[in-house]
């Protein structure tokens, strides 16, 4: 077992564990859930966020001392917060009124600023929590924003890392990807590393009911009073 130098070593390598009772007699191929809540901060967002901020390190676009700004439901805040506390920024983070106590209170605890937003208002309100985290990045001295719904390096953790261990621990016999689809970072990411190596690899993306992404599948409409999770 390896030495972890930061607590950002110790994200990523997590196990896959088979399900056994849940689909015993339901399905005969073997299904496996790749356990990510033995990340730092409970969640897969943890990799892209250390990627994200790693790679604005090296672009220089996130300097010594910097504040990381950024719109997020709580997950993706959490995995920036941890990454911030050991590199030395500081954090601001927007999110909405429909968010639980207990996330606020868990980003707080990490030392970020965490600013709550309406929810019933469109994206481009100035109100909403997209809008705010823009209009923060613009009026904090040394700022950046992680902009995780466009920030190619949300993608790329999950290529680089997520898509090679999911490959390496199913011995190359992975069929079948069945993912969240969120910002579409894991599912892009890893599903192109694995049908790289495996064009015939299914990638199912899973939502919630009212997500944007369903109703553009089955319409063409990009609907932005839907929601996206983050």
């Amino acid at each position: 077992m390896k030495v972890c130098e930061t607590i950002l070593d110790a994200i990523g390598g997590t196990p896959l564990v088979r399900i056994n009772s849940i689909t015993r007699g339901l399905i005969d191929a073997a299904v496996f859930v790749k356990l990510e809540t033995f990340n730092p901060g409970n969640s897969i967002k943890d990799r892209m966020a250390v990627k994200m901020i790693e790679d604005a390190e090296r672009a220089g676009l996130l300097k010594p001392g910097g504040t990381i700004i950024e719109g997020t439901s709580g997950n993706t805040g959490m995995g920036l917060a941890i990454a911030a506390v050991v590199k030395g920024y500081k954090c601001i983070f927007t999110t909405t009124d429909k968010q639980s106590k207990e996330k606020i209170d868990a980003l707080k605890a990490f030392g970020a600023e965490v600013i709550v937003c309406p929810t019933n208002v469109d994206p481009d309100d100035p109100r909403s929590y997209y809008s705010v985290s823009s209009r923060l990045v613009k009026e904090t001295p040394n700022a950046w924003k992680a902009n995780q719904y466009d920030n190619l390096s949300n993608s790329a953790a999950h290529y680089e890392q997520t898509g090679p261990e999911i490959w390496e621990q199913t011995g190359g016999r992975v069929t079948h990807l069945v993912v969240g689809v969120g910002t579409g970072g894991t599912a892009s990411g890893t599903g192109r590393y694995l049908k790289e190596k495996n064009p015939k690899v299914k990638v199912w993306g899973i939502d919630t009911y009212g997500s944007v992404f369903k109703k553009y599948k089955e319409t063409g409409v990009l609907d932005n009073t839907r929601s996206i999770r983050t």
